[in-house]
């Protein structure tokens, strides 16, 4: 019984799937699959020194925008909370991106696009953690944290926390966390265009 509402919530597709649809939702998986590829092969540790699968790409760029609103929407709650809501912020968006398509689209292929872009955005702040010590990556507004002390949001929480000499080993886990939930949207993604095909085929 709860198996089959799961599967239900998670894996609905309509009973009858256009076929405009579909073929533009395969499309949209298999380009969402090469590119999560990439970054998944991407070493975090490199990105500090170029790397630009991450550092470059559009989804950085996307991912900054909300975690610079961030900032903004947890001032209220105090200065260590404002520098960490940069990053909260940018991983909370994807996941309520999730749980809309889910409990008010019913869009289960677009739940599992959602669950890609939490995933990257958590393999997009991988590099960041990892370089609080070392201060070398390219802020926002130029120069590095060596460059402009207090201003480099994983060195201040790393610092504020006591765990600034674990700051390459955070890094590692956020980017396996981050693998791990696009691995998952791949197999979600596959699972529900494989039920929209067989009602696609169900519909000639």
């Amino acid at each position: 019984m709860l198996g089959a509402r799961i599967k239900e919530k998670f894996l609905h597709v309509p009973p009858e799937v256009p076929r405009l649809h579909f073929y533009g939702r395969a499309l949209l998986y298999l380009g969402l699959f090469v590119w999560g590829w990439q970054f998944i092969a991407a070493d975090y540790d490199e990105l500090v020194r170029g790397y630009p699968e991450i550092s470059d790409s559009f989804m950085h760029d996307v991912n900054l925008v909300f975690h610079e609103a961030g900032h903004v929407i947890f001032l209220p709650f105090g200065r260590f909370m404002t520098v960490l809501g940069g990053t909260l912020n940018q991983w909370l968006i994807p996941a309520v991106v999730v749980f809309a398509f889910i409990l008010k689209a019913r869009d289960t292929f677009g739940a599992s696009v959602g669950l890609w872009w939490l995933g990257q955005s958590v393999m997009d702040a991988a590099p960041y953690i990892n370089d609080a010590r070392a201060g070398r990556l390219m802020l926002l507004g130029g120069g590095t944290g060596s460059d402009r002390p207090g201003y480099h949001d994983w060195t201040n929480i790393l610092g504020q926390l006591g765990w600034m000499e674990y700051d390459h080993a955070i890094a590692g886990v956020v980017d396996a966390m981050g693998t791990f939930l696009m691995l998952i949207s791949f197999l979600w993604g596959a699972a529900v265009l494989w039920r929209q095909y067989k009602n696609l085929a169900e519909s000639r």
